[in-house]
């Protein structure tokens, strides 16, 4: 016989998004238990450089959770160990030609309305922020609220905080529903956990997940790449990239996509991203992919073109339709509730993912609208489509 407990809410999904909730949650005076196939962070959380991002938000729901995330996140270093690695080391966006630098100063003019800094940099003082930085810029954009964490230990971190069950290795393989349809907890191959409410934390099998309930969520995998160089004396002090990555983020396009993300990092290797391509759960590793990587790094800065690479690797980000995550509960299964499809900005986007979920979860007032992320939206014509 399968083992019950009882308990406020089962969160399944042991990535940042998952931690957190099971963190909000349990700090919200619920009893929580976390359960995952996997270990911490094993999916996409694991595979992603830690982004804490406003500087690629466009004005709307998406940069409003950012915004309230880069204040929780700050909270959370405080309280956090510091093996997290939080580093609120500010990105700087640049721009090779006029018009590029033209549509980047609009860009960061209708951020400033909702409460981004992003201050603007001539080229002639480019090279004072990041010396190495390749000097044929026509100018850039400084965004001090940009930061960075270690994201598996900033997951495992958070779910220790957190001082609930986690239930590691172990597959969901149904979601209990009484026979009026609310859900009563979720079963896996070694026990039942019983819960009138449930948490699809799963990131980029939150479809998944949703069928188990009978719930329809069209989420997609998006492939990306992930450069790790040698161990490096200090070269880049932000986070850098070219202004075309805020395009890539908000494209619909399945085909390979690609725009250097630079940033050091405390133990000296530099990280360099970012790709997309939609291609299912494609494991094979595309050299085209990681040679456009490193031609774009060594453009940003030239200093690269000899430093060795010792290792890539790539995740899968949970893309939806809408480029907007799931969060908060599902009307049409009762006790179900989503935070998952945040695509490659789950990390920072999940301490405010988790106050939404615990607001749910407790009837408190939500710290911002939650109806842009509903997750019985519609997702438009590209609702379950073609991966």
């Amino acid at each position: 016989m399968p083992k019950r407990h009882s308990l406020d809410v089962v969160i399944i999904g042991a990535g940042v998004i998952g931690a957190a909730c099971a963190h909000a949650a349990a700090r919200s005076g619920l009893s929580v238990a976390v359960v995952d196939r996997g270990p911490v962070a094993g999916g996409t959380t694991g595979a992603g450089e830690g982004n804490l991002l406003v500087s690629d938000k466009g004005t709307g729901p998406e940069l409003d959770l950012a915004l309230l995330s880069t204040r929780l996140w700050r909270e959370l270093s405080d309280a956090l160990p510091p093996d997290i690695e939080y580093e609120p080391k500010g990105g700087l966006v640049v721009a090779r030609d006029e018009p590029t630098l033209k549509a980047l100063r609009a860009f960061a003019a209708s951020q400033r309305a909702s409460g981004v800094t992003a201050e603007e940099v001539p080229a002639e003082e480019l090279r004072a922020l990041e010396p190495h930085l390749s000097p044929d810029q026509a100018g850039g954009f400084h965004y001090p609220q940009d930061a960075q964490v270690q994201p598996a230990k900033a997951a495992a971190r958070l779910l220790a905080a957190a001082r609930v069950p986690a239930y590691l290795g172990e597959e969901v393989t149904a979601i209990l529903r009484a026979p009026d349809g609310r859900v009563t907890g979720v079963r896996t191959p070694r026990r039942e956990l019983l819960a009138p409410a449930v948490v699809n934390a799963a990131g980029t099998w939150g479809g998944e997940v949703a069928a188990l309930a009978g719930a329809h969520l069209p989420v997609l995998p998006r492939r990306g790449f992930v450069l790790v160089t040698e161990p490096l004396p200090p070269l880049v002090r932000h986070k850098v990239y070219a202004a075309d990555y805020v395009a890539d983020v908000a494209s619909d396009s399945a085909a390979l996509q690609s725009s250097a993300v630079v940033e050091g990092t405390p133990a000296g290797p530099v990280l360099i991203g970012a790709t997309r391509e939609r291609v299912g759960f494609d494991r094979t590793l595309s050299t085209e992919a990681l040679r456009r990587l490193a031609a774009q790094a060594a453009a940003l800065f030239p200093v690269l073109a000899d430093v060795d690479v010792l290792r890539a690797y790539h995740g899968f980000r949970p893309y939806l339709p809408d480029h907007l995550p799931a969060i908060g509960p599902d009307p049409r299964v009762p006790g179900l509730l989503h935070a998952c499809g945040h695509e490659g900005a789950g990390i920072g986007l999940a301490p405010a993912t988790a106050a939404l979920i615990a607001a749910a979860l407790t009837g408190a007032e939500p710290p911002l609208d939650p109806a842009p992320f509903a997750p019985s939206r519609d997702f438009g014509a590209h609702d379950g489509g073609a991966q």
